[in-house]
């Protein structure tokens, strides 16, 4: 068979199933650009469509071949061109050709806003596009999520995010993932570049803050914290400040008064100082979430709450962090650097779905704590088991300590207890007519029962002679820090 007859042949083959054509110049190099890691676009892939419809379309008009087979090879060539390119380009990268660079702060609050930059240099000749992906732990929150990237040779490119942490504890933030496209957008490639940053999340300091400025301009009332009056005398002076209607005569400070025209008194602090010891829950009655963090979080935010108005009065503060077993002990200790040695101490305490041993958190607070102490236990009580455990624990220190509970409230029960009540309001008029829900009259019926006997256990509490302190997670700090200042003025220890 002649050269002139096998052409023929194979032109007949060819318009029979001009596909093949298409296979045979697509195959190798989706071969080799899966070998290479380096993926087709929807670019590559509408070409490749157009390819099938004129492959279609030869079928029907065999004359169309070499049209075809122009069209093939030419994308061939420009495919595999683009592709060579953006693999000697993407392989310069992933040397010395991309410099990351990313500045975050290594310390941050929880639900509080951080600054991120990621800082990008192109070394290589060619022109840097696609997009670039942080690596974000899955309890963070990326705007934006990712970055578009256009970055001509040689320039340098800032890019800047917020990301905010829902979850405390040690985090580390491992690579930074670039998606680059080719000159002509038909070819992608996936590149990481190890960048490793660690990143410490604590609760939530911005309300120290706030209750620093507060403090300083007298107006602690606006986060509900009362002034208390204090009984007796304290003798060490503290600070001068402006004159309110609870204060003594007695105290006003005449010379600062006419040189600022305005009356101003002297406020004492005692002169003793008194121990505060945190028994932090962290077993299964403290993962019941509310405005998406847990009733430990919560928990942990309002002891630091306390802690720094206790450290601030000049007492030493403790904490003991336990579940089935001690996870943390911090002795007490004054000074500004406790404050420090708490947040590390309980920046990475989460709830564990096990029974509280509250037998051995009260054997070691025995063993370790023998001075009397201020001691407050942080829980939720929820069944007559929980609360006959925690109400003999506490009722047997106080020989030895002061006992305080602090016990969180279950917002969505009280809600449901109050709903027969407004619905009770409202029935009967013109626009409501007198019809229960028999489903969530029941289900307030039940919770009723529930506060109740809540409410009985924190009576017998009280009745032996242990400090309460009822509230809502959310709204727990002013409780507890007013709660401390009515000890401190009636020096109950």
């Amino acid at each position: 068979m002649g050269f002139g007859n096998r052409f023929q042949a194979l032109f007949q083959i060819a318009s029979q199933w001009p596909w093949l054509l298409l296979v045979l110049v697509s195959l190798p190099l989706v071969i080799a650009a899966f070998w290479l890691r380096i993926y087709p676009t929807r670019r590559w892939v509408a070409l490749l469509g157009s390819s099938v419809v004129l492959s279609v379309a030869v079928v029907f008009f065999p004359s169309l071949l070499v049209v075809l087979g122009l069209f093939d090879g030419l994308v061939f060539t420009v495919t595999a061109i683009d592709g060579l390119l953006h693999l000697f380009a993407t392989q310069k990268m992933l040397g010395n050709g991309l410099t990351v660079e990313r500045t975050v702060s290594r310390t941050g609050s929880l639900g509080v806003p951080l600054d991120c930059s990621l800082s990008l240099q192109n070394h290589t000749q060619m022109r840097m596009k696609g997009f670039l992906r942080d690596d974000v732990p899955n309890s963070f929150v990326s705007n934006p999520e990712e970055h578009q990237l256009d970055l001509p040779p040689g320039l340098q490119l800032q890019l800047r995010r917020k990301l905010t942490p829902h979850r405390r504890g040690a985090f580390q933030m491992d690579r930074v993932d670039l998606k680059l496209f080719s000159p002509l957008g038909l070819w992608q490639r996936h590149i990481s570049r190890t960048l490793e940053s660690p990143l410490n999340v604590f609760p939530d300091m911005k309300q120290l803050s706030d209750y620093a400025l507060l403090a300083r301009t007298d107006r602690l009332s606006l986060i509900g914290v009362r002034r208390t009056r204090r009984i007796g005398q304290d003798s060490d002076f503290e600070r001068l400040r402006d004159y309110t209607r609870d204060d003594s005569y007695r105290h006003i400070d005449w010379r600062s008064t006419a040189r600022r025209n305005k009356l101003t008194v002297r406020q004492f602090q005692s002169d003793q100082s008194q121990r505060l010891i945190f028994l932090l829950d962290c077993g299964r009655m403290m993962t019941n979430q509310r405005n998406g963090y847990s009733l430990l979080d919560h928990a942990l935010n309002s002891i630091l709450m306390m802690s720094y108005v206790a450290l601030h009065q000049g007492d030493s503060v403790g904490m003991i962090c336990f579940s089935d077993t001690i996870h943390a002990y911090l002795p007490p200790k004054g000074g500004a650097s406790q404050m420090n040695r708490l947040l590390q101490a309980g920046f990475d305490q989460f709830p564990r779905m096990v029974e509280s041993r509250y037998d051995q958190a009260f054997l070691y607070l025995n063993s370790h704590c023998k001075r009397r102490s201020l001691v407050t236990l942080t829980t939720n009580i929820v069944d007559e088991v929980n609360a006959e455990v925690v109400s003999d624990h506490l009722s047997n220190l106080t020989g030895t300590h002061l006992p305080l509970a602090v016990v969180l409230r279950d917002r969505e029960m009280f809600d449901a207890a109050d709903y027969p009540a407004e619905i009770l309001q409202t029935a009967g008029t013109a626009n409501v007519p007198h019809v229960l829900d028999e489903t969530r009259t029941y289900r307030a019926a039940a919770a009723a029962e529930m506060l109740v006997w809540r409410e009985e256990v924190l009576s017998g509490l009280r009745h032996k002679g242990v400090l309460v302190v009822d509230a809502f997670p959310d709204e727990l700090s002013a409780p507890m820090v007013n709660q401390y200042l009515q000890v401190k003025a009636k020096h109950l220890l």
